[in-house]
């Protein structure tokens, strides 16, 4: 009699029995020590292999402290390995139990020891299955059992697929496991021998194809395997009356080069022998009644650019099993965070194949771990050795290609070779272009079928495209025989004209179809744009590509952020042009590249200036609207930043009228807020707010645009925010400004810059130093990843304001001392007299009065010369408050007035605020008759903002006098 015994020696019912011996029930959850199964009120509970064996021990040893040298030797056995390894899996194995939620506790550390299971643990004895299985039929002599392969000690990443496939062969009975070479499908299958082996009372047969050549002679190695004595060509009919009334499992390993007449026997044995569970594996599907398929997916990898550390990235199995592999070879380093990165691109390179991340771990030892991510990228990698007692097609990646190499028709060959030149998923209709045969095109669609049922091409749905892909190994092999058949530079012709094609086909500037896929398509065509720019510009052959094709390159790297490698391609392919291609549309695209990424990348420069002015006058004489609209747009930016505003109205205005005539929604919001930062930029703050809250009321359309459109991120929202600051609406400009500011990062690394730069000017505005340091921060690390030079000098013309606004007034004075030539060298205009204002207030207070006054007097001048400014008023109030200081009572009061003037002409009532402070406090100390007047009135005018830092300055001032 079985049954659960209980530490008082009380027996559990017998309905209530688990499904196997060998069981420790502790709280919920119940641990199957044969099944190596962990349950949670009868649900299998995931956890790794190591976290398995570790919990396995503790429990075994409930109560007693194991120490950590132990524990390392028993999941880790004849290795040498880190402690922080048992660290990570001991932390996976509370969070498996919840360790710690509403109290529990099971696993505890004892300091300098070790750990311990510390929950109660019940012992359940020789249990029979609570289901099951169909038994032997009476009367049937027993077989002998089975010798299986060895099973793995340690299967990284696996156990999931054991369980789910387990369940799943008991249920359907037949299942093919399917999926590229080095997968590991073999060892899993093994694993699943050996775990169902106690379901089927030892009666597992797997059999190795691998070493049969002959089709013929698969029926006869069944037959022998099941100990059948048989005296015909054929044993089929043997094999599956001997299985009629049997329970088996009997698995089917390397089938793909036998896969016809394994099709038909394993149809037969699932038909006419319910007993019988079969498992294939194969990189083809059987196609036959009855069989289910399991793809067998890569190890999952780390992600790259996520900034893991070293133990975040044993989470991963890819990542684990390369380090482990690595660490059995030999390489006794641990992986460093610095090196976590590294770690991640190396995974990434090697597909989460299993094969290719043994190959490639156990040579770290040798050439390093950095290293290593230069030799992937070669063919070196396909003839790296493996394991000697490997079969010889898995002894090296080239072995395990040759394999299925060998396997395919003399078309499939063809095809799978000519795609390996796509350096990134592709279409059919790509397929169809570089690999297919203008007689044929058909063709490469039958044999783009073949290669993904044969596991040689990866496919996947993305929308409504399905998008295909060699893994890396198998691209490098088959780019080799590309090389081989002296296709390679027929090929390249084609990849290149169907890259140009394709982008061509989906820069189009209508506001028509589905701009999303649309752009996605481009973005998904970038890494084989750069392939073939790379590959014309290298090779003779592609001379007369080069400018088409950087034409078609062009506007994608300014969508794609990678100015930098924009401007340079558009240089080299500028220096080519010919009769044929000067004035066309791909050097229309060229220039405005070119004159973008000058601008933003370098400096605001007469050639910047140039290419911009030569693109608008081709599109011009092209009737081109979308991309006069952009030109005009990237040249009202331009004068935006070299100060020139009075350049700024009639291009905006002139905008307007090409948005009219596209008629596109997005189009003319976007015109609407060039009008409107125009005008505000140019001192008229009325005029701005009309036509930026215009361009708000399109913001919908404008959100729609994807970076491809010619409107795409002119949002008014961030010159709004200023100019509701200005017109005397502090909390609704802060309140403008917060979403453009917010944590995740738009697509357009520019527009970003430009959110941080004026949210940055306004929070100064408002006396929010600690919210400026923050945008300064945040800008300086976005400008310097996307090669932004001219916004890191911006950025640090805004620290340096926060430190004269905290008192450190000489390490701010020499900051910004050093960033102002910068900004003038490359004539960047928009903020320097901002970084002034504060340089001026900051040498007065450190004595140094005149050279204060000094820098005033010329930033007046500079802005006075490109006609009024929207920060005139300010400028010509701190040079009151410099005269004032050095006892220049007259030219201070001229000052105030003019300033004063000027604000209420431009409708800023915040500047005039200001203004009126500063002469309140300036009237006072001269004993002026009602000093507060102007400032009381003012004061009035304004309905919010009254905690920001001006209003509250000026509510002090009035307190103070009033008392």
């Amino acid at each position: 009699m079985t049954g659960l015994e209980t530490t008082n020696g009380s027996r559990a019912s017998p309905e209530k029995a688990p499904h196997d011996s060998h069981i420790a029930s502790f709280g919920p959850f119940s641990l199957h020590d044969k099944a190596r199964l962990l349950e949670r009120d009868g649900v299998p509970v995931k956890l790794g292999s190591r976290a398995l064996d570790i919990l396995r021990l503790l429990v075994s040893r409930a109560g007693d402290v194991v120490s950590k040298n132990e524990l390392l030797a028993h999941a880790w056995p004849g290795l040498v390995v880190e402690e922080i390894n048992l660290r990570v899996h001991i932390a996976e194995v509370r969070k498996a139990l919840g360790d710690g939620k509403e109290g529990a506790r099971y696993v505890t550390n004892i300091p300098s020891r070790g750990y311990c299971f510390v929950a109660p643990v019940q012992r359940i004895a020789d249990a029979p299955p609570a289901a099951s299985l169909p038994v032997q039929a009476p009367g049937v002599p027993e077989m002998p059992a089975p010798v299986l392969p060895h099973r793995l000690e340690r299967m990284i990443g696996r156990d999931d697929v054991v369980r789910e496939v387990s369940q799943r062969l008991l249920s359907e009975r037949f299942i093919t496991l399917r999926g590229p070479g080095g997968i590991g499908k073999t060892t899993v299958a093994i694993a699943l021998a050996h775990e169902l082996s106690a379901q089927f009372d030892g009666q597992v047969r797997f059999l190795d194809f691998s070493m049969v050549r002959d089709a013929a002679l698969v029926a006869g190695t069944i037959a022998w395997a099941l100990g059948l004595v048989v005296h015909h060509s054929d044993p089929t009919d043997s094999i599956v009356g001997y299985l009629r009334n049997r329970r088996l499992l009997l698995v089917l390993d390397s089938c793909e080069h036998v896969v016809e007449v394994i099709a038909g026997i394993a149809e037969r044995i699932h038909q006419q022998a319910p007993g019988v569970s079969v498992l294939v594996t194969s990189r083809e599907s059987l196609l036959v009644e009855g069989e289910q398929i399991f793809e067998l997916g890569a190890l999952e990898g780390p992600p790259q650019g996520a900034g893991l550390s070293a133990v975040e990235m044993l989470a991963y199995p890819a990542a684990r099993l390369f380090t482990e592999r690595a660490a059995a070879a030999g390489h006794r380093s641990e992986i460093a965070d610095e090196d976590a990165e590294v770690l991640a691109e190396i995974c990434s390179k090697l597909d989460g194949i299993a094969l290719a991340i043994e190959l490639a771990a156990v040579r770290v030892g040798t050439h390093g771990l950095r290293e290593m991510v230069t030799l992937l990228d070669g063919r070196l990698k396909l003839e790296w050795r493996g394991r000697r007692t490997a079969p010889p097609r898995q002894q090296t990646l080239g072995a395990t290609l040759d394999w299925s190499y060998g396997l395919i028709s003399e078309s499939e060959r063809i095809a799978l070779r000519r795609l390996a030149i796509f350096a990134a998923p592709f279409t059919l209709q790509g397929a169809t272009m570089v690999a297919g045969e203008d007689d044929r095109a058909e063709r490469i669609v039958d044999s783009l079928e073949q290669l993904v049922a044969k596991s040689l091409i990866a496919v996947r749905p993305d929308g409504a495209v399905t998008r295909y892909r060699l893994l890396d190994t198998t691209r490098a092999y088959a780019a080799q025989k590309l090389a081989d058949s002296g296709e390679a530079t027929s090929i390249a012709r084609r990849h290149a004209h169907y890259v140009q094609h394709a982008l061509e086909m989906t820069a189009a500037d209508a506001g028509d179809g589905d701009q999303a896929s649309r752009s996605r398509a481009r973005t998904l065509l970038f890494s084989d744009a750069r392939a073939a720019l790379k590959w014309a510009f290298a090779n003779d052959e592609g001379a007369e590509l080069r400018v088409p094709l950087a034409g078609a390159c062009a506007r994608l790297f300014v969508e794609l952020n990678l100015l930098d490698e924009g401007r340079l391609w558009s240089s080299r392919a500028l220096t080519m042009l010919d009769d044929s291609t000067r004035g066309s549309a791909w050097e229309l695209e060229l220039q405005a590249t070119l004159g973008h990424a000058f601008m933003f990348t370098e400096r605001n420069s007469d050639q910047a200036e140039t290419a911009l002015r030569r693109g608008l006058e081709i599109a011009e004489a092209l009737g081109d609207r979308p991309n006069k609209f952009r030109l005009l747009a990237r040249l009202n930016m331009f004068y935006r930043r070299t100060g020139d505003f009075q350049e700024l109205l009639p291009i905006a205005f002139e905008a307007e009228r090409v948005a009219r005539e596209i008629g596109d929604k997005a189009g003319l919001a976007g015109a609407k807020a060039l009008v409107g930062v125009s005008y505000h930029l140019m001192g008229d703050q009325a005029a701005a707010q009309f036509h930026l809250a215009e361009g708000v009321l399109g913001l919908g359309a404008l959100r729609g645009a994807q970076p491809g459109h010619f409107a795409y991120a002119r949002m008014p929202q961030i010159p709004l925010a200023r100019v509701l600051w200005l017109r005397g609406f502090p909390d609704q400009a802060v309140d403008c400004v917060r979403p453009l500011t917010g944590a995740a990062t738009p697509q357009d690394a520019v527009m970003h810059c430009i959110a941080l730069s004026w949210s940055a000017s306004l929070y100064g505005w408002v006396g929010d130093w600690s919210l400026v340091e923050q945008m300064a921060g945040r800008l300086s690390t976005h400008a310097a990843s996307h090669a932004l030079a001219p916004y890191q000098a911006v950025a640090t013309g805004f620290r340096a304001q926060t430190m004269i606004a905290r008192g450190e007034l000489k390490e701010g004075i020499e900051t910004l001392q050093a960033v102002l030539p910068r900004l003038h060298a490359d004539r960047y205009e928009l903020y320097a007299s901002a970084f002034i204002s504060d340089l001026s207030q900051g040498l007065a207070e450190l004595g140094q009065l005149a050279a204060g006054l000094r820098i005033l007097h010329e930033a007046i001048a500079r802005i006075e010369s490109a006609g009024e400014a929207f920060d005139g008023p300010e400028l010509l109030r701190l040079r009151g408050e410099l005269e004032a200081r050095g006892g220049d009572v007259k030219a201070a009061e001229a000052s105030f007035a003019a300033s004063i003037a000027l604000a209420e002409k431009q409708g800023a009532l915040s500047w005039r605020l200001r203004t009126e402070t500063s002469l309140a406090r300036f009237r006072r100390k001269q004993r002026k008759a009602k000093p507060l007047d102007g400032l009381a009135e003012t004061y009035a005018r304004f309905t919010e903002g009254f905690e920001t830092a001006d209003l509250q300055a000026a509510r002090e001032v009035l307190d103070t006098v009033s008392k």
